[in-house]
């Protein structure tokens, strides 16, 4: 996935660069173009190689989130899989001091609560919750509690904010509930995590990849109703109760355009961001407030924890 990465940058070189520093970003984004600073979802390593986690820093890697996407790996809990730690482990422990002492970002979105609040009680450094909603909005178990929320922003933290509707609008999680299959938490406690107990090596990845895709995309396929669709007031809102809870630094913008959920009406890809700015002003927000949500704070967090700064 990183070479997948650093070969997409080169090849569009004139456009875009490859960041490794809070320093960095500011610098290519003076010249013109984007700045790649990269993170990687779903864990670098199922077992937390901490070999690997140091080979794929040498290649560029500046961030990861911790958990194998929604499934529990060997050192953290996924919010919707098995808790089988309880949290993390000590190795989970010895992850997150590697990526300190590395100056990697520590990213805690899709664990579970005591994941995230261990998380941030054993980094040196602020972690970020990359992506997803509040829980107090919407009781779906990919959004952030309160209490973790506080605790990611105490450390100097930021959370992102998701756009989709799914983890932001109540409205429409009320009509999408009763299809939505949500493990119970928590659950039985097997001895090692759900994915290494049947885990099949002798499928080709044509034949995983055709299995795995009965089920992507992941959100909804039918016909909307009007009246379950979310607008980008919504997410302002949504952006409104963060700032309230946690203070405007700590506060960002978390799009995971491509990850599933639909987007709100006013929103069909990252050239439609404006009108999150103006849905931001109506609220009454002043201009430095709104560049903090819109990049500064990750900004802030980046510089802080790859240069120490």
């Amino acid at each position: 996935m990183v070479e997948l990465a650093l070969d997409q940058i080169k090849h569009n070189s004139g456009a875009i660069e490859l960041a490794l520093t809070g320093s960095d970003i500011e610098r290519i984004n003076k010249s013109g173009k984007i700045a790649a600073f990269l993170d990687l979802e779903g864990g670098y390593d199922l077992h937390g190689d901490l070999h690997l986690l140091r080979a794929l820093y040498r290649l560029g890697l500046r961030s990861m989130q911790l958990t194998a996407h929604n499934t529990t790996n060997a050192f953290i809990d996924a919010c919707n899989d098995v808790y089988t730690w309880g949290g993390i482990n000590d190795h989970g422990k010895a992850v997150i001091k590697e990526m300190n002492d590395l100056g990697m970002v520590i990213n805690v979105a899709h664990a579970s609560n005591a994941a995230i609040l261990q998380s941030v009680a054993a980094s040196r450094h602020p972690v970020i919750y990359s992506h997803g909603g509040f829980f107090s909005i919407v009781d779906h178990p990919r959004c952030i509690s309160d209490e973790a929320a506080r605790a990611v922003a105490a450390k100097g933290g930021v959370i992102g904010i998701h756009f989709g509707s799914l983890f932001n609008n109540p409205q429409y999680w009320k009509w999408q509930r009763p299809n939505t299959p949500i493990r119970p938490q928590p659950v039985p406690q097997p001895k090692t995590p759900r994915i290494f107990d049947s885990q099949v090596t002798a499928q080709t990845i044509e034949e995983v990849d055709k299995e795995l895709a009965k089920t992507v995309p992941l959100n909804f396929r039918g016909t909307i109703p009007d009246e379950y669709w979310m607008h980008v007031d919504q997410l302002a809102r949504v952006i409104d109760y963060g700032v309230t809870l946690v203070g405007e630094d700590h506060v960002a913008l978390g799009s995971d355009l491509d990850g599933g959920p639909e987007l709100p009406r006013e929103i069909k890809d990252i050239s439609d961001y404006p009108q999150i700015t103006i849905a931001m002003q109506k609220l009454g927000y002043n201009d430095q407030r709104i560049r903090k949500i819109l990049g500064l704070n990750w900004l802030r967090v980046i510089r802080q924890v790859t240069q120490g700064k």
